[in-house]
């Protein structure tokens, strides 16, 4: 008898995305069991059923590959928007086999951008619980005052909640604009661009530099290259963490059980 899993956990598996990545596409109608749509929370076994995205049938990755791309302005990050005729993050990289971005670039967005076939991996970088740092230089209109700045690192309201504090200072001044370097540990929808705006400086610029452990580097646009040893051994150390930052301890009840 075959073991059953979640179909997201089977896909991610086999190199369809992060396990939300997955949900959305069984959402889309884009996936099937033997024949049938698949539902959301749906189990299958991976031996026995026949699985597949778009009528393609699912096969299990044989290498897991993980590159950094300098996404360059006007390219999409995910190749499932199909239906845009816009050059794809996917398009830059001449490797065979499915890779998907790990979290996403707006489409003036530019900067570090990680396509994988590592579901897990996906899932460990994006989900929010897990919070690792973002960074991004930015160019704002204007020149932010202290208060203004001030206001940003402490968070403002979107969608009726407060972003997390994030860590933001001047890089430099450009004529009427200011180069911002911006570190943020969550990744709501254009979360800068809206920032920004709302208090009174429009974004004309902006560029990830690193997520998580790994960094741009000198890339240039459109270039890409595989993950180095180091990169590649940070983020293995998170893949094998299996103790989500919810169920961390507190610093504090760490700090009074040693006391």
């Amino acid at each position: 008898m075959g073991e059953k899993q979640r179909l997201q956990k089977i896909m991610a598996a086999a190199g369809c995305g992060s396990r939300r990545a997955c949900e959305d596409l069984i959402r889309q109608g884009r996936v099937e069991v033997n024949g049938v749509p698949a539902e959301i929370g749906q189990q299958a076994d991976p031996r026995r059923d026949r699985i597949t995205l778009d009528g393609h049938l699912l096969k299990p990755q044989r290498r897991l590959v993980h590159v950094a791309l300098n996404k360059p302005r006007g390219v999409l990050s995910d190749e499932g928007s199909h239906q845009s005729d816009r050059p794809k993050a996917r398009d830059l990289v001449g490797l065979p086999g499915r890779l998907f971005p790990v979290g996403r670039l707006d489409l003036w967005s530019e900067g570090l951008l990680l396509l994988t076939n590592d579901g897990e991996l996906a899932l460990r970088l994006t989900h929010p619980r897990y919070e690792h740092e973002k960074e991004y230089h930015v160019r704002v209109s204007g020149q932010p005052t202290a208060g203004t700045l001030e206001q940003w690192r402490r968070g403002v309201f979107l969608d009726g909640r407060q972003a997390k504090p994030a860590r933001v200072s001047v890089l430099r001044r450009e004529g009427g604009h200011t180069w911002l370097r911006i570190v943020l540990r969550e990744g709501r929808k254009r979360q800068i661009r809206r920032v920004a705006a709302m208090l009174g400086h429009r974004v004309s610029r902006l560029k990830r530099v690193s997520l998580g452990p790994v960094r741009l580097g000198e890339l240039k646009p459109g270039e890409w290259r595989y993950l180095d040893d180091d990169e590649m051994e940070a983020l293995q150390q998170l893949k094998s963490n299996r103790l989500s930052a919810k169920k961390q301890p507190s610093r504090k009840k760490r700090t009074e059980k040693r006391s």
